[in-house]
């Protein structure tokens, strides 16, 4: 099999430690050649309040993208010191040739696509250090202007002391950030033996973060062995910043209607790939097991899930994203009536206010406390015990035989999908858009058939209805039922032999 990294290629001006050189890897602007990241879904398009870039596919349903996937190596957090390849020259060059290649609509389309990407930029770079004193500092930012409160918090996860790196993606106001931490040892009485910096970026997006990874892991080591060396991260300030409109407010929220089309040829899903050349989705699958069935339902139903993990965050905010997944929807017009499933990635005691004001979100803490503060979630997520405090909410924690048969048919096409890498050195299907098409289809599924019912003559959904969903007409029922309402179907009649089974 073909090995690729996922990482962002060093910018032409960045100096490239002798430790890091590039060996053997492929270029990492084939693959930003072979995928662009995913717009937001139909509620996004029409103009959402958050950045969101929504997790569905656009309407007509998804073509799956030409990923890379290589061997499965996701058994433990991945490691945040890949060796990055390629420059950012070689990445607008590929990006300008993949144009040249498409026919004359496609180019136009893409064309479209590409410009909004380039809005979808840095908005602000920072440096956050430990201070033995005062705590977690802002230490460094441009431009000096922008409002960075708690962004110290954000940048530097509770309990991070334990470990010696870690990435996270996080939330800030409008904005979405990736820092990159890390912990260094010093003779230093005044640093209590320790040195602990995070380099981080905003940005109106998370989708493109991920590029800026390499460089970020690079510029937190300059920090901690050369403290006040600033001029890199000005360099890329002035090199990445985003043109963005003269009004707070109008940041670029989703990529224009007429570019999506362009988009799905690509990619069906926001392109969050963690720092293995493997996807986080078989992390994720191994991870929770059966529960990520319980888990797609509590998405599907919108509700504010929270996860709590120790450090390292990395690999916490990827369950997070892949939590998103699950409630991916292509049928225009039905996610419409809900709230929108807000990724708020890592948070702490200082987003407390801000998660008392969202309707539905998924979100990650290294702060027990949470715990207590059962107002502010629906589902609390401990390692892989998923458990509510919601009385209407814990039959839906139990699985049904019909969530059982799914895992086995999800296992499956997975272990197939497997055998084909395996055995025939395919590198076109991934186990990521596999893991998103399973569930983007079970979901249209299920809302294709309750829009059928509903404009039947006889509005009344039936065991057998209940089926073609892909649903167990007992033990689902519950989960049916807050369907229902909270997706406006609820002037659906539910025959007796199905409601008081």
């Amino acid at each position: 099999m073909v090995e690729r990294s996922d990482r962002a290629p060093l910018l032409d001006w960045e100096e490239v430690p002798s430790a890091e050189k590039p060996g053997g890897a492929a270029p990492a602007a084939s693959h930003a050649k072979d995928r662009l990241s995913s717009p937001s879904n139909s509620r996004a398009l029409s103009g959402c309040s958050a950045p969101g870039f929504g997790w569905s596919s656009g309407p007509g349903g998804p073509t799956p993208s030409k990923s890379v996937s290589s061997s499965d190596g996701c058994s433990t957090p991945p490691a945040t010191s890949s060796t990055p390849a390629g420059t950012a020259e070689g990445l607008r060059t590929d990006k300008e040739e993949h144009l040249s290649d498409s026919g004359p609509r496609e180019v136009s389309l893409e064309d479209t696509m590409v410009k909004w990407e380039e809005k979808d930029q840095i908005v602000s770079v920072f440096v956050v250090t430990f201070n033995t004193r005062s705590g977690n500092m802002l230490e460094w930012c441009l431009p000096k202007d922008m409002d960075l409160e708690g962004v110290e918090f954000k940048a530097i996860a509770s309990g991070s002391h334990r470990v010696s790196t870690d990435f996270i993606y996080f939330r800030k106001g409008c904005y979405f950030g990736l820092a990159c931490f890390a912990n260094m040892a010093v003779e230093s009485t005044v640093e209590r033996g320790a040195r602990m910096k995070s380099v981080g970026i905003l940005s109106p997006s998370y989708t493109l973060l991920y590029r800026y990874m390499s460089f970020l892991e690079h510029q937190v080591r300059l920090q901690l062995q050369s403290p006040g060396h600033y001029s890199p991260l000005e360099a890329f300030y002035e090199d990445k910043r985003a043109l963005l409109p003269p009004s707070g407010d109008g940041v670029v929220t989703a990529c224009p209607v007429n570019a999506w089309g362009a988009a799905i040829n690509h990619s069906m899903h926001p392109e969050m790939k963690i720092t293995h050349p493997a996807g986080c989705m078989s992390q994720f699958i191994r991870f929770f097991g059966e529960q990520i069935m319980v888990l797609w339902k509590l998405a599907l139903l919108r509700r504010r899930i929270l996860i709590f993990s120790p450090p390292p965050v990395g690999v916490v905010c990827y369950r997070v994203y892949c939590c998103c997944c699950l409630a991916n929807i292509s049928i225009p017009g039905v996610s419409v009536a809900v709230p929108e499933f807000h990724p708020f990635f890592y948070v702490n005691v200082a987003d407390i206010s801000a998660l008392e004001n969202e309707l539905s979100y998924v979100a990650c803490t290294t702060e027990k406390i949470f715990e207590e503060k059962k107002d502010l979630y629906d589902v609390y997520v401990d390692n892989q015990n998923v458990k509510t405090y919601r009385d209407g909410l814990k039959p839906l924690l139990r699985l049904s035989t019909a969530d059982r048969e799914k895992y086995r048919k999800l296992t499956e096409q997975r272990q197939m999908l497997l055998y084909s890498q395996e055995e025939n050195g395919d590198c076109v299907s991934s186990e990521e858009d596999l893991f998103i098409l399973f569930f983007l289809e079970q979901n249209n599924r299920i809302f294709q058939t309750l829009s059928e019912v509903a404009g039947s003559p006889d509005p009344t959904l039936t065991q057998e209805s209940v089926r073609a969903m892909g649903l167990d007409p007992h033990g689902d029922r519950l989960f049916l039922l807050h369907l229902l309402e909270i997706y406006g179907y609820d002037t659906l009649l539910v025959s007796e032999q199905l409601c008081c089974s």
